[in-house]
């Protein structure tokens, strides 16, 4: 499948996974070792572990081996995200941060203006930023423009369940920027769409609820990780191309044919 590199770290797993809304911290545990991930998200007010609030899952992160991306969930403006970075920065130890201003409380669709406000804010302050963003194009070059060296579309709104909703609009962000580290993040409830967004040339997938609500969350984490790895790989090998026409699978050139009586 093929490492890749997000702001000069290379990572083995294309697959990124949420530590919320799981059962238990065990089921968490078991989740995150059946899904083989490089990358783990965390918020840091669901978790404080100063505060030692959540310290079963953040003692399990630290344990894993996992690199920690927390995230600013819930901030609803550019000042707001930034503190909670900050903060986030000084707690965990890290200057990675998964950028979220969300603008509308029905779909939770990020504030285009908020977010490359605190994302170029952020960038000046040395953290490494990767922004949750819609499939506009035009935002994910000004994030760029910003500093960003990776941007994560969603698929559909976090917790739909949708998958890829615009197609037309995710293969246009591909295609025009074809170096920069696109990561499908929220939406996507089924492997099968995760596969999907993997063919259509994507470095890798985000999500949390479709395996913490799973009725055996470490069971489809590893299904998410499966199809993750079929997705990139049949990329890689290279689709065949669609037709409007049926064409055979066996040549039928210099082949006998038989006539009955």
């Amino acid at each position: 499948m093929g490492n890749f590199t997000l702001y000069g770290e290379t990572f083995n797993s294309r697959f990124l996974l949420g530590t919320a809304l799981y059962p238990s911290p065990q089921i968490m545990r078991d989740a995150i070792t059946a899904s083989e991930c490089d990358i783990v998200t965390l918020g840091l007010r669901r978790q404080n572990p100063s505060e030692q609030d959540g310290a079963a899952i953040w003692d399990f992160i630290k344990d894993s081996g996992c690199k920690l991306l927390p995230n600013t969930a819930g901030c609803k403006s550019a000042k707001e995200a930034i503190t909670l970075a900050e903060m986030s920065r000084e707690i965990f130890d890290t200057e990675w941060i998964k950028l979220e201003v969300i603008g509308d409380d029905y779909n939770l669709q990020p504030d285009p203006y908020g977010l490359i406000e605190a994302a170029a804010e952020l960038i000046k302050k040395g953290f490494k930023v990767l922004p949750y963003t819609t499939d506009d194009l035009i935002v994910a070059q000004k994030l760029l423009d910003a500093g960003c060296e990776v941007i994560m579309p969603w698929g559909a709104p976090i917790g739909t369940g949708q998958g890829l909703m615009n197609k037309y609009n995710l293969r246009t962000l591909r295609e025009r920027l074809p170096d920069t580290p696109l990561i499908i993040d929220a939406g996507l409830g089924a492997p099968s769409q995760a596969a999907e967004a993997m063919e259509m040339g994507f470095d890798g997938v985000l999500l949390n609820t479709a395996v913490a609500k799973a009725q055996t969350p470490p069971q489809m984490a590893k299904a998410f990780a499966q199809a993750i790895d079929a997705g990139r790989n049949a990329f890689e090998a290279g689709l065949m191309v669609q037709k409007e026409t049926a064409s055979p699978s066996t040549p039928v050139i210099g082949q006998p044919f038989w006539h009955s009586k």
